[in-house]
């Protein structure tokens, strides 16, 4: 599945549901489903800065693609970043670096965070994008 199928496929989720009490419960479902990050990697190292929650983030390099694990200790915090990973897992630096992510405003979710989550939203996509950066950078030199 291309990036742009799996955002569109995301929308259409999320297009079922009509209210967003709805849809906060379907980011707790996804949370339930997230790709867990192992217990080694729960560290400081992996932390997200900048989060209210505690989110880690973990990323391997396969095959010319990042794949992501991750766990939050808040419930739609972990249905946030499996949005991202869904998205963003498996794919080529050069697809997520590229990535404009624009069915996270299709689907609503900035304007139904709060502040301090939409900043965590943000935060979470940058590590993301930090991954790539420094992966790219090592598979041009090797």
């Amino acid at each position: 599945m291309s990036l742009k199928e799996a955002e569109e496929k995301i929308i259409e989720e999320f297009s079922y549901f009509e209210d967003w009490m709805d849809k906060y419960n379907y980011l707790i479902e996804l949370g339930k489903t997230l790709p867990l990050i192992e217990p080694q990697y729960k560290t400081e190292e992996h932390l997200i800065e900048g989060c209210q929650s505690n989110v880690w983030l973990h990323a391997e390099y396969r095959d010319g693609k990042l794949h992501f694990t991750a766990d939050s200790d808040a419930i739609i915090t972990k249905g946030i970043i499996n949005l991202l990973i869904r998205v963003l897992s498996e794919r080529t630096p050069e697809e997520i670096l590229s990535a404009d992510l624009s069915y996270i405003d299709a689907i609503g979710l900035k304007k139904h965070l709060s502040p301090t989550r939409s900043n965590g939203l943000l935060a979470m996509i940058q590590q993301i994008k930090r991954y790539a950066i420094v992966y790219q950078a090592k598979s041009n030199i090797g």
